[in-house]
């Protein structure tokens, strides 16, 4: 009997192995085209927001990571710096609206050192379908309207939804999804501004996740 169960239990821990080895095996075999997919969908989100970028590869080495969660919603931030002929021409930061509807939204902003939002996007939300979903820009053009809108803090009151007095429509049924991607692109742009040794950081993030 204590020679059957020990038969068993060799047989299962053989298997046991077989299927680790197998596991780990696919891992090695996925883990580069997964990474692979995801800095493709980096760089489009990139040329997206800022199509005059052309070369996006080069915008992904030139990337700092900041901790501003006041600013941009939470820390370790990535900020990517487009440069042509040594010029610094424009930053594309990630940021967070932190107060969405249903919880974070994040966002990939363009701006020019002076504090003019060049492009914008949305990256990921859980906005409700049919309402706050509009900040997408294959649901609307909503997202676009920021492009070449100067951001400095004398421009505060019209960096709002019209609701507020500012200059920015809200959704029909959905105040609280635009409000919050409006906020949180204003404070990326003034960000830019009050924070000039962004240009001079050194580059430490991952080109591959």
């Amino acid at each position: 009997m204590i020679q059957h169960i020990s038969k068993n239990a060799l047989a299962l821990a053989l298997v046991a192995i077989v299927c680790v080895l197998v596991l780990g095996s696919l891992d090695l075999l996925t883990k580069p085209k997964i990474a692979e997919q995801r800095l493709l969908s980096q760089l489009a989100i990139l040329q997206e927001v800022l199509p005059d970028a052309t070369d996006s590869r080069a915008l992904l080495a030139d990337c700092t990571q900041v901790d501003a969660p006041e600013q941009l919603g939470r820390s370790g931030q990535k900020v990517y710096r487009w440069r042509q002929d040594n010029a610094l021409l424009a930053y594309l930061l990630e940021t967070t609206a932190p107060d969405g509807y249903s919880g974070n939204i994040d966002l990939l902003v363009a701006v020019s050192p002076n504090g003019t939002v060049l492009g914008s996007r949305v990256v990921s939300h859980q906005e409700t379908p049919g309402l706050g979903d509009k900040i997408e820009r294959r649901r609307s053009d909503w997202i676009t309207l920021f492009s070449g809108k100067s951001a400095t803090p004398a421009d505060a009151t019209r960096w709002a939804v019209s609701k507020d007095g500012g200059e920015f429509d809200q959704f029909t049924g959905a105040t609280i999804t635009p409000r919050a991607v409006v906020n949180a692109i204003y404070r990326a742009a003034l960000y830019v501004q009050t924070h000039p040794e962004l240009a001079l950081l050194p580059a430490n993030c991952e080109i591959t996740p």
